[in-house]
């Protein structure tokens, strides 16, 4: 990707305000600590569905609220504009389509995943027939068909984890745009705070009322296993819920 494929200003019918949480779920508790006050940004909508976006690559963007890059679609049967997530070959120029019968295995282009060759790298699936795209939509994510029945197809994910999807869910050829991104270095500790991370304090650091690890005279490791600032087990205990096996 070259620096002339990208597009200075976003298109204003694409965004909207967005308020951010700061960690906080619907009742307004903290469920993930050490975030807010970051930079103001406008959120740009995005086509996770892909339906029935079709048109030519005229130029990619930025987005603040994500690692990945934008690509923004001109459709010259209507004459409107939107976006979508950019894959890493992409270029201006290129026809996009969507949900299409062609056995093309094009960058970009979206399809059930009874159409998808298996082994073949793609990005953005829905979780049921007809739903937007929730898997796979972070910079240099990608996963492969491994097989398929008559109802199911099992998709290696990112993580090496394998799991079941309809076969009739929607997936997205290529691999997601900006594979760099884990490599980038923070310059200053004003950058971290721009993007809504704020300081986190050590526990050994507090007193013995607000974390188990703190207290004691001089320095200290903790003294007992990394535990929570509430005292549950941390740093390698397991956080997801195991599913049952699904029934072929």
């Amino acid at each position: 990707m070259t620096k002339k494929q990208f597009l200075e200003k976003p298109l204003k019918s694409e965004l909207k305000a967005r308020k951010t949480l700061n960690g906080r779920n619907n009742k307004g508790r903290i469920t993930s600590r050490h975030r807010g006050g970051c930079h103001k940004r406008l959120y740009r909508k995005i086509d996770f569905k892909r339906e029935h976006t079709e048109g030519i690559v005229i130029g990619l963007e930025y987005d603040p609220n994500r690692s990945a890059y934008l690509a923004r679609i001109f459709n010259p049967d209507n004459k409107k504009q939107n976006y979508i997530l950019a894959t890493t070959n992409i270029q201006k120029g290129d026809v996009i389509r969507s949900n299409s019968n062609h056995c093309t295995l094009s960058n970009a282009h979206s399809k059930p995943l009874e159409r998808i060759l298996t082994g073949t790298p793609i990005h953005n699936i829905s979780l049921h027939p007809g739903g937007n795209g929730k898997l796979l939509r972070a910079s240099g994510s990608y996963g492969h068909i491994v097989k398929k029945t008559k109802n199911l197809a099992q998709i290696r994910l990112k993580s090496g984890q394998y799991r079941w999807f309809d076969i009739k869910a929607q997936a997205t050829y290529g691999i997601i745009s900006n594979t760099e991104h884990r490599f980038i270095k923070l310059k200053k500790a004003g950058q971290a705070r721009w993007l809504g991370h704020r300081p986190v304090v050590r526990g050994v650091a507090m007193n013995p009322i607000d974390h188990p690890h703190g207290g004691g005279e001089g320095k200290t490791s903790g003294g007992r296993p990394s535990v929570t600032p509430w005292g549950k087990p941390t740093k390698g205990a397991t956080t997801r819920r195991l599913k049952k096996n699904v029934k072929i």
